[in-house]
């Protein structure tokens, strides 16, 4: 048979299967059961001042009784300095009828400017009931999981925004460094009055290590030419973090200095 004739077969062949709803072999897990990490690798900044959640979970059916583990903790991150463990210390639970359980753990932010990281190491030491493995396979994959936490510079985070007196505060707005002199802000229009419609508008500060602030001039994207000229100063305050921006619109003499304040979340 020519190559031409195959070829013509094969395709006929794929048209009735499509017609005749051919479907490939479906794959059914049936077992080992286990439970394992669901990550085996996190990070964060340290900056960050939600709960973290490290959810394991149960690979397989559903069970009508808790399933109970526990844990190690290792690595070079110092529990009570780098972080906080707010669940159960060295267990947790996946509920009946559930199929995750979760670890949870605050990072504790003590920025120094010094930008390195530490890891914590979870490892699943036991289970109950006894017939589920722990990690997936003979290499137990998902038994460990490292979370990172990388430092942050003093004034990276997240920020509450706060304009004049009588505008709503805006949160979650981002502070960020590479260096931990030269800072990104990612909104720093908080509703102000001057504008017709908050937008988010961002800027860059330098940091004089002197509870000072530097916004050096620079064009604001949103604004038309002949009013996008900005600059300012800023001040932290030490005992809180608190900082405050002044805002100068180098082009346009009518318009007053904007000031907004940001306080850590």
């Amino acid at each position: 048979m020519s190559k031409l004739k195959t070829y013509r077969w094969v395709i006929a062949a794929a048209f009735l299967c499509c017609l005749a709803g051919c479907e490939p072999e479906r794959l059914i897990f049936k077992g080992p059961y286990h439970v394992r990490f669901t990550e085996e690798a996190a990070s964060e900044l340290e900056s960050y001042s939600e709960e973290i959640e490290l959810s394991v979970h149960l690979v397989g059916p559903q069970r009508s009784e808790k399933i109970q583990m526990s844990y190690s903790i290792a690595g070079d991150a110092r529990e009570g300095i780098d972080y906080e463990v707010l669940s159960e210390q060295g267990i947790v639970e996946i509920p009946a009828n559930e199929s995750f359980g979760y670890i949870t753990i605050r990072l504790i932010n003590n920025a120094n400017n010094i930008l390195e990281s530490q890891d914590i190491v979870f490892t699943l030491e036991g289970v109950s009931p006894v017939d589920l493995a722990i990690g997936q396979g003979d290499s137990e994959i998902g038994r460990t999981s490292t979370f990172t936490i990388f430092d942050d510079c003093i004034l990276g985070g997240y920020y509450t925004g706060y304009g004049p007196s009588n505008t709503v505060p805006i949160e979650d707005i981002r502070i960020t460094s590479a260096d931990c002199n030269e800072y990104f802000l990612s909104n720093w229009d908080i509703n102000l009055p001057i504008f017709n419609s908050s937008t988010e508008r961002n800027l860059i500060f330098n940091d004089n290590f002197d509870n000072t602030l530097t916004i050096p001039e620079q064009e604001e994207q949103t604004l038309v030419d002949d009013q996008a000229t900005i600059r300012g100063s800023g001040i932290v305050n030490p005992l809180t973090g608190e900082i405050t921006l002044t805002i100068e619109f180098v082009d346009v003499e009518d318009i007053e200095p904007q000031t907004v304040t940001f306080k850590r979340q």
